[in-house]
């Protein structure tokens, strides 16, 4: 064994000269390098050659440059004084094209997909006429500056648009022309889209439900969220069929979610609850036990042979943890223990949590401990944050944290409000349409509930859903429209052309790129590729053909 261990160490000297040698000729093949830089190209020629013939396997002169000499500005120098070249705008001649480029063809002409019929639909559609006019399949010709502000791809979805702001100019005029909260459901469909949009830039709220089709796509309700702006959201549709908590959505939308005047805002309240929880958080874990742990985990079920060690070794891994509490006398927690010195106990929480972010020094922190502090010594002054309360008069109030004795709102972080609910508009999605069918042939109560059961998940789900938006509205007496389709017992508007002009008008890009109605398309460019009209047509035709809207240009 000492001799394998000579060897080892032997050979790992070695190794460690060998690997000095190497670094000491690294270092001087930078140092000759540095030599080589700063000689003159005959010097340079002949240090090579030197190397050369020691037979040097390693080549200097790929690794030498040439120093850049920088010549200093002269007085006076500006950036206006240099004299570009002239450009070139000598034409190129005699080139050739590659034979295998292609040129793409214009577009002249966008499609919606009717997936009713399984084919690219002629009425929504829009095509360039050889005037440069834009005409649509179903509203005819809609000018030649159209095409200048609108995209093609858009307008393919013109009749969508036109009929989501038809009805929500139905139901802005029943409101009196007053701003309100919209529901919508079935959000990410191209008809409710616009209504959503059109609402949120004219300054009603919008409570928005996507349907089944795109709830589950994280991107989608990302965007329809985005589009209804604040105090506005958007939720899926299965939050919907909870009907109690939908409600209270759309009624904090309407009147504003402040926490002063939500139920169960009961200062005293806060207070029972917390001498509860203390006093049974000292029951469960007194100061008899080594730390607030159980007391299942003391029991002893080992072997024998371990019962020696064993409460020794607990005792020493239940010292990491926090110790358990003294015991609470109810009495003096009831006498010294108020709603002021609880408001203070959970700000120090707050300084805490700081220090544990910024890396300070937070020491030993035990909430029965600091309680029993408390006791012993109540704090007299409550910090101006805990008592809601601004020092300068001249300053917004600005709450900065959580207060049990009078929340407030103030400083720019008011709740807002929708305002009253102005109505709802249920676009008609192909789930929901077959789910209605389906009830609506159902003629008495026990026909109708055998129907439901019949139906598929999606569909119940579907139906659900739209039913409690609607029966919503109801309750609030404010009427129901339907877009994209027609359902047994409600109304669908008919769009006028000032519809029309509002809906192009909302299109129209301004001179930021930027538009009040944005859809998510997908763009088939069958000009190019025949193709894929038809592969166009089998995606939309799909059961999840995506939230992408898909139109076929030519």
């Amino acid at each position: 064994t000492n001799e394998l261990s000579s060897l080892g160490c032997l050979t790992f000297s070695t190794c460690f000269i060998s690997t000095i040698k190497l670094k000491l000729l690294s270092v001087t093949m930078s140092s000759l390098a540095a030599v080589v830089a700063r000689s003159s190209s005959r010097a340079r020629s002949a240090i090579v050659n030197k190397a050369s013939a020691t037979q040097c396997s390693v080549s200097i002169r790929s690794y030498v440059q040439e120093r850049e000499i920088i010549t200093p500005p002269e007085p006076g120098h500006k950036l206006e004084t240099i004299q570009l070249p002239p450009p070139d705008v000598t034409p190129q001649q005699n080139v050739s094209e590659d034979p295998a480029t292609y040129h793409r063809k214009p577009v002249t002409s966008a499609h919606a997909i009717d997936t009713m019929q399984g084919k690219l639909s002629a009425r929504d559609s829009a095509a360039i006429s050889p005037n440069g006019s834009v005409v649509h399949g179903r509203y005819g010709d809609l000018g030649p500056e159209i095409a200048q502000s609108i995209p093609l791809e858009y307008l393919a979805l013109l009749h969508p648009a036109a009929q989501g702001a038809a009805t929500l100019r139905v139901l802005t005029e029943k409101n009196g022309n007053k701003q309100g909260t919209l529901l919508v459901y079935g959000a990410s469909q191209p008809d409710a889209m616009t209504s959503v949009q059109l609402a949120s830039t004219a300054g009603n709220a919008v409570v928005a439900v996507v349907g089944g089709e795109h709830s589950g796509d994280e991107g989608m309700m990302a965007a329809i969220k985005g589009l209804a702006s604040e105090p506005g959201t958007a939720v899926s549709q299965e939050y919907a069929i909870v009907k109690k908590n939908f409600a209270d959505l759309v009624k904090a939308t309407c009147e504003g979610d402040d926490a002063s005047l939500s139920q169960g805002y009961d200062p005293d309240l806060f207070l029972q609850d917390f001498k509860e929880n203390l006093m049974a958080y000292a029951d469960k874990y007194p100061s008899t036990l080594p730390a607030a742990v159980d007391k299942s985990h003391l029991d002893f079920q080992y072997g024998d042979k371990e019962r020696e060690h064993f409460q020794g070794n607990m005792e020493a891994y239940f010292s990491q943890f926090p110790a358990g509490s003294q015991p609470f006398d109810p009495a003096k927690l009831d006498a010294y223990f108020d709603k002021d010195q609880y408001a203070t106990f959970k700000a120090k929480f707050n300084k805490q949590t700081s220090a544990v972010v910024t890396g300070d020094q937070v020491g030993s922190f035990v909430p029965t401990d600091i309680v029993h502090a408390m006791l012993q010594t109540p704090e007299e002054e409550l910090d101006s944050n805990l008592k809601q309360q601004k020092e300068d008069d001249d300053i917004p109030f600005v709450p900065y944290e959580f207060s049990v004795l009078d929340q407030k709102f103030g400083g720019g972080v008011e709740s807002k409000k929708g305002g009253p609910l102005m109505g709802a508009i249920i676009a008609v999605t192909p789930t929901l349409a077959e789910a209605a069918t389906v009830i609506s042939k159902a003629k008495t109560l026990r026909s109708k509930a055998e129907a439901l059961q019949l139906l598929t998940t999606a569909e119940q789900t579907a139906f659900a859903a739209a039913t409690s938006v609607a029966n919503l509205a109801k309750e609030h007496g404010v009427p129901v429209y339907t877009v994209g389709g027609q359902l047994p017992g409600f109304e669908t508007v008919e769009p006028t052309d000032e519809d029309v002009q509002e809906a192009l008008a909302g299109m129209e890009l301004d001179e930021y790129g930027s538009s009040r109605i944005n859809y998510f398309v997908q763009v088939y460019r069958a000009g190019d590729f025949p193709m894929y009209a038809d592969y166009a047509v089998h995606r939309a035709s799909e059961e999840l053909a995506g939230p992408r809207q898909f139109v076929v240009t030519k």
